[in-house]
């Protein structure tokens, strides 16, 4: 993996969703590999704040539109000419899925839509990884890991838009891309994502934080829910290992992959939380019956075919997640530390634990 850092530096990237939880952090990234990257964003973004927090306006090129405008992120892709895309920009959250369902299903689906459609006739393109979710795989109602290769569905409007788009990511991959030469085209399934500087609404981490910093009691909706929980940087990674992969061999790595966590390690939401307060040193909790749309109890995926394909794996357990996820928080709102500081120093300490430095 040493090998990373110079494969990426001076490489042209574009990342779409820049702006959002996970683009800030890979964005964050690929400066510190050196590479030169551009990026679209969208307004408003809940998350924002944590890619100005980081100074990133600054060291990418950031282009602010709606992913489903077709021709400005042609304009953008044929000036900038980037080797290697990065497709994020989604409609990411599930209660937000029932209350605008068109504009979820129509994000989602359209906004990759226009990303393989500009791509199959770009020359300069080697390497692009659309990242759909955990939850485009048919709910079977039994505690089982999720592989690549299940059948794919979703009850709610969010899981079907990724669902979709997996559908459409493998029409065009087979229609267009298997005879095209030198560009791999793929599709990855991340757990549920944990990491500092997310504020999405009516998401776990982001809520806790609240009610913590605020000495609220914390009131957990679906405490036995259990989930692939991961810091951020583990689905990163395995995107930018999938990424060189397939630049260099896009025939033998195109394709779904899984990046979740270890077999038997998926953790329910009650746990998470003792974990949280733990670090936080303070905080109480209680489960609340409040449920207002579906979600799906148990969530699991096998990340087998990463794992021996792509040579990925999970650097931190649940736990360490969890306290590393706490300690930004700590830092930046307790403490007063800068978030691009305390950004910077996890990304090194992950970096150094994987050799990439």
């Amino acid at each position: 993996m040493e090998k990373i850092k110079s494969f990426y530096k001076n490489k042209k990237i574009l990342v779409t969703g820049a702006t959002g939880f996970k683009g800030s952090w890979l964005c964050s990234w690929l400066k510190k590999l050196g590479a030169k990257v551009y990026g679209t964003g969208f307004s408003p973004n809940q998350n924002k704040n944590l890619f100005y927090k980081l100074k990133l306006e600054k060291k990418i090129n950031l282009k602010i539109f709606d992913i489903r405008d077709y021709k400005k992120l042609r304009s953008l892709i044929l000036s900038s000419k980037p080797s290697i895309i990065f497709h994020l920009a989604a409609q990411p959250l599930i209660y937000k899925s029932y209350l605008e369902p068109h504009l979820t299903i129509d994000t989602n689906f359209k906004g990759t839509l226009n990303i393989l459609e500009i791509a199959k006739n770009c020359n300069f393109i080697k390497s692009v990884v659309l990242i759909t979710s955990d939850k485009c795989y048919e709910n079977t109602g039994k505690i089982k890991e999720y592989k690549e290769s299940d059948e794919l569905g979703g009850v709610d409007p969010y899981s079907a838009s990724k669902a979709a788009s997996e559908l459409i990511i493998r029409a065009y991959r087979e229609s267009f891309f298997k005879n095209k030469k030198n560009c791999g085209i793929s599709s990855a399934r991340a757990g549920n994502v944990i990491g500092g500087g997310d504020w999405s609404e009516k998401r776990l981490i982001p809520d806790c934080i609240k009610s913590l910093l605020n000495n609220k009691l914390i009131k957990l909706r679906n405490p036995n829910f259990n989930r692939p929980w991961q810091l951020v940087l583990e689905p990163l990674k395995g995107y930018l290992v999938l990424a060189k992969k397939q630049f260099e061999n896009p025939k033998k790595f195109s394709g779904a992959w899984n990046f979740g966590t270890e077999a038997n390690s998926v953790t329910d939401v009650q746990k998470i939380v003792k974990y949280m307060i733990k670090y936080w040193g303070n905080g109480k909790m209680k489960s609340i019956k409040k449920k207002k749309f579906y979600e799906q109890q148990n969530l699991q995926l096998d990340i087998t075919k990463a794992k021996s394909k792509l040579n990925w794996f999970p650097t931190y357990n649940i736990e360490n997640s969890i306290k590393i996820t706490t300690e930004w928080y700590i830092k930046v709102l307790r403490q007063g530390k800068s978030a691009l500081d305390v950004t910077n120093q996890q990304l090194e300490s992950y970096m150094n634990e994987n050799n990439w430095t």
